[in-house]
C-alpha cells in the first residue's frame, strides 16, 4: 500500500482565466484536456500529465456541492473570488492498495466518500484534512475497487443507484496518469 505520486491541485480563483494565462506564459504549462464537470475548468499539463486544475471561486452551486468533501457540513470552505482569494482546493495523490487506505481511515475514524471519476478508470475517495480545511484526494486504480466490491456514491450519472459491478463496467474514455 501507498503513495505513488501527486497527481493534480486545484486553484479556485476569481480569476481563472489569467491565472492560466500566467501559468502557461509564465512558467511553460500547457493549456489541454478536461472532462465536462457541468462548470468551467482549466488543466494544465506538464508534458502528457495534468497537474494544475484552475476554476472560477463560487461559480455555481452544483461546483459548490461537487467540490464538497463528506464533513464539510454548512461549514464554507469555498474561496470568496476576491482578489487575493485564490486558494488550493484539494491536493490529489496517486495511490495503490485501497483495501488498506479504507481500513486504516476507518480505524481513525476518518470519514470520506467515494466516486468513480468521470470518464476515467479512477475510484476516488475524498476526505478533508481538519486542522487547515484542505480536502485530500486518493485516487486509485478502479480494477482495486471493483475487485473488492466497493460502490460509489457518485459517478459520471450524478448519484449512483447501480450495484459495483455495473458501475465499474462502464468502459473509461481517459486513461489513469502515465507516470
Amino acid at each position: 500500500m501507498g503513495l505513488r505520486f501527486l497527481e493534480h491541485l486545484l486553484i479556485l480563483t476569481h480569476d481563472p482565466e489569467g491565472t492560466r494565462d500566467w501559468f502557461v506564459t509564465n512558467l511553460g504549462f500547457r493549456n489541454g484536456y478536461h472532462p465536462e464537470f457541468g462548470f468551467p475548468v482549466y488543466w494544465l499539463y506538464i508534458g502528457e500529465q495534468d497537474v494544475i486544475h484552475i476554476g472560477k471561486a463560487r461559480h455555481s452551486g452544483h461546483q459548490d456541492t461537487y467540490l464538497k468533501a463528506p464533513n464539510d457540513g454548512d461549514r464554507d470552505f469555498g474561496a470568496a473570488g476576491a482578489l487575493g482569494s485564490g486558494r488550493i482546493d484539494h491536493l490529489c495523490l496517486n495511490c495503490d492498495g485501497i483495501e488498506e487506505f479504507i481500513e486504516r481511515l476507518g480505524r481513525n475514524g476518518v470519514e470520506f466518500s467515494e466516486r468513480k471519476a468521470h470518464n476515467s478508470n479512477l475510484y476516488q475517495l475524498f476526505m478533508r484534512e481538519p486542522i487547515n480545511g484542505i480536502k485530500v484526494e486518493l485516487n486509485f486504480a478502479w480494477e482495486e475497487a471493483a475487485r473488492i466490491g466497493r460502490v460509489p456514491a457518485w459517478t459520471d450519472a450524478g448519484e449512483n443507484e447501480k450495484g459495483a459491478a455495473a458501475v465499474m463496467s462502464d468502459k473509461p474514455a481517459v486513461p489513469t496518469s502515465s507516470f
